[in-house]
């Protein structure tokens, strides 16, 4: 079997062209350990290999599981993150929430971070990675909380990323106290469910879905305890659902968060809200 026709196995089951082209491109990375240097100086794919993964591609193909779950990892701002089931796949929009995060705390001179609801712990590792603070991440999922830690110890994080089982500020300590809360929380609305892209349903639900129909359930909880966890002039930032924005910024106004602004992504979206208190 040919590239061209593990490529066709994807297309045929309805992946756009280009997507199956990079896909492939990762499964035989993956799988084959065979690069981009490998194609040019003309290396060939072993037989083994390649049936391997033309396996995985049918895979792909019948079931629409994501390629990242199938590989377990995910490419995050420069970095391969474990993933599986029991987290989200990382997303490029999340890196907007990630770089502004940076910015402030490399501005104010930020030493403490919570990272809510930290599934893959991509966030708390780039910004304990990519600055001086020190960040806890908490999840309520303990399989969660798992990966995040292999991922903190793959990027040798040791003691600047830490994880915490807690409900959100469930099993934080009220003498706590943060210079900065971020925050990637569920925000689809379940009425949505049902129309939501078959990959996306490999997912897990509670790091998706909320049980209101506006979505905000998640911002409000947060928003309502997190003055009283942040330090004087603490930072508050959320990645954003479509079409949230106006109410997560009432809601942050009515709790007394001020310099409140939203950075769109490059499809002109909403899609990262912060202020500080």
């Amino acid at each position: 079997m040919l590239i061209t026709d593990i490529v066709k196995i994807l297309t045929d089951a309805g992946i756009e062209q280009n997507e199956a082209n990079i896909e492939v491109k990762m499964l035989i990375e993956h799988f084959a350990g065979y690069g981009i240097e490998d194609i040019i100086m003309g290396k060939k794919l072993d037989e083994e290999k390649l049936e391997l993964v033309t396996q995985k591609a049918k895979l792909r193909a019948s079931t629409r599981q994501p390629i990242q779950y199938i590989i377990g990892e995910a490419d995050f701002m420069g970095e391969k993150f474990i993933v599986n089931p029991s987290v989200l796949i990382p997303r490029d929009e999340t890196e907007i929430l990630v770089r502004k995060a940076v910015e402030i705390i490399k501005e104010q001179h930020f030493k403490s971070v919570l990272d809510i609801g930290t599934g893959s712990g991509c966030i708390a590792c780039m910004i304990a990675k990519m600055t001086n603070a020190t960040v806890i991440g908490a999840d309520i999922s303990f399989e969660a909380l798992e990966t995040a830690f292999k991922n903190m110890e793959k990027l040798k994080l040791f003691n600047r990323a830490l994880f915490r089982k807690s409900d959100l500020f469930s099993m934080i300590r009220e003498d706590e106290k943060f210079d900065m809360i971020v925050s990637n929380p569920p925000y689809i609305p379940p009425s949505m469910k049902k129309d939501i892209q078959k990959e996306v349903t490999f997912e897990p639900d509670t790091a998706l879905y909320t049980n209101d129909e506006n979505g905000l359930e998640f911002y409000d909880k947060i928003i309502k305890d997190a003055p009283k966890f942040l330090n004087k002039n603490g930072y508050l930032l959320f990645e954003l659902g479509i079409n949230e924005s106006l109410a997560v910024a009432q809601i942050m106004k009515n709790n007394g968060f001020k310099n409140i602004l939203i950075i769109k992504d490059l499809a002109n979206i909403d899609r990262v809200i912060f202020g500080n208190i």
